[in-house]
């Protein structure tokens, strides 16, 4: 394991890791504890009581922050015919069809999010081992798999963030930056708290959250209270 800088352990003394701040107080805390000088993500990190080796306990999907995610997407859209200039006027970085599937099997990935039509996903299925590893496989859950690529790229553009647990319980979401004022965060925190609640599994008994952290991108965890 790394050894920390001296900055992060100044910056970690301020922080009671057994103690869990209110999301006010965590947010203040988080800002207070900074020591860059570059605007930091702000990451929310989630420990839930599931088991994802079961299907209806894989908890996913996608949804718009109310003040954005603070991160600018390069958004990659696979489609022919009329969703093409569609996707264009939505602001699509990179349009296309079959030549950009050529393209990404001899290592093209200059994009952060993919969206595809359904009727091109049997040619891009094709490069699970190269898009699957990366998490850029278009899916219908995150409605990156749709025929309304419109809609699907403003949303990308306006802050739309995936969630998904891994395989020990956990996710992991950039919700905003540190340049965000603190009600920011706290709305962007409390939205995709609320979702994740709500997508609660019934299979799941007792405690669903078992850790709510908020940290920036070189800060120290802060346990969450909700």
């Amino acid at each position: 394991m790394a050894k920390k800088g001296r900055k992060y352990l100044e910056a970690a003394k301020l922080v009671d890791a057994t103690t869990s701040y209110s999301l006010e107080e965590a947010v203040a805390l988080m800002k207070k504890a900074s020591y860059v000088k570059f605007d930091e993500s702000v990451e929310l990190s989630l420990r839930l009581n599931v088991d994802p080796r079961h299907a209806d306990q894989q908890i996913r999907g996608a949804m718009v922050l109310p003040n954005g995610s603070g991160r600018s997407q390069k958004v990659c859209v696979i489609a022919q015919g009329p969703q093409e200039q569609e996707a264009k006027d939505a602001g699509a970085d990179f349009v296309g069809g079959k030549e950009l599937i050529e393209d990404m099997k001899k290592g093209w990935l200059d994009f952060d999010v993919i969206v595809a039509t359904p009727n091109m996903m049997g040619e891009l299925g094709k490069l699970g081992k190269i898009l699957g590893p990366k998490g850029l496989m278009p899916n219908p859950k995150t409605g990156t798999v749709t025929m309304d690529v419109k809609k699907a790229v403003e949303d990308i553009k306006k802050g739309k963030v995936e969630y998904r647990v891994d395989k020990d319980g956990n996710i992991n979401v950039l919700i905003g930056k540190m340049s965000f004022d603190d009600k920011k965060i706290i709305e962007n925190f409390t939205a995709l708290y609320d979702v994740v609640a709500k997508a609660r599994p019934a299979a799941v008994k007792g405690q669903y959250f078992l850790n709510i952290s908020l940290s920036s991108t070189m800060g120290p965890g802060i346990k969450v209270a909700v």
